[in-house]
């Protein structure tokens, strides 16, 4: 772990993996430090304060920290995703992975998933599982239009569209859940550290 400076109000807290990031964004939060923000990233975590005369304190606060993946488990939620597989990429998944369609839909729906940071668009989470056959390149050619709901995996990584957009990821499948909504507190249903839960959905 490092500590880097970031601007005048922020500290970046640089680390090895996914996983330990969602165990320090766990300890930050039980600690309640009094930091403005917390944006964790796929190896960082950026802490941002209100004053540069706090910078010291929350150092000494940080080295202080010992996280742990008991802690991330103590303060996480979960939230279900009823997903219908239909996907036009469920195919060409089975066929990157070796599996059947179906045992692609078993993999995805039978593994706890945790958002592990947010980016792209709002309410995207970044989702992890412990799954490795689901790791499938993006596609070669993006497309212009990716319809809201849309469920996709790339790299290590599954996620679902907020809103309609370009993307290249590999789409296997469609929800109706509303990711994102500044009506409702917090706007996004998925925020680091949420643990997720794709159920299959009739279609």
């Amino acid at each position: 772990m490092r500590l880097l400076p970031c601007g005048e109000r922020g500290v970046l807290v640089e680390l090895d993996d996914i996983g330990q990031v969602l165990d320090w964004v766990a300890a930050i939060e039980a600690a309640e430090l009094d930091v403005v923000d917390v944006v964790p990233g796929a190896c960082t975590v950026l802490l941002t304060v209100d004053a540069p005369s706090s910078i010291p304190g929350l150092r000494e606060a940080l080295g202080r920290l010992r996280p742990s993946t008991g802690a991330r488990d103590e303060t996480a939620t979960t939230v279900e995703i009823p997903t219908v597989y239909d996907g036009p990429d469920l195919e060409d998944v089975a066929e990157l992975t070796g599996l059947s369609v179906e045992e692609v839909v078993a993999a995805h729906c039978d593994q706890e998933w945790t958002v592990a940071f947010g980016g792209f668009a709002p309410g995207f989470g970044y989702l992890v599982g412990q799954d490795t056959r689901l790791e499938v390149p993006r596609r070669h050619e993006p497309r212009t239009r990716v319809p809201a709901g849309s469920v996709g995996l790339a790299g290590e990584f599954s996620g679902i569209y907020p809103r309609e957009s370009p993307g290249g990821w590999q789409l296997i499948g469609r929800t109706d859940v509303v990711l994102f909504d500044l009506d409702r507190e917090p706007p996004a249903l998925l925020t680091p550290g949420t643990r997720v839960r794709f159920v299959e959905a009739a279609r």
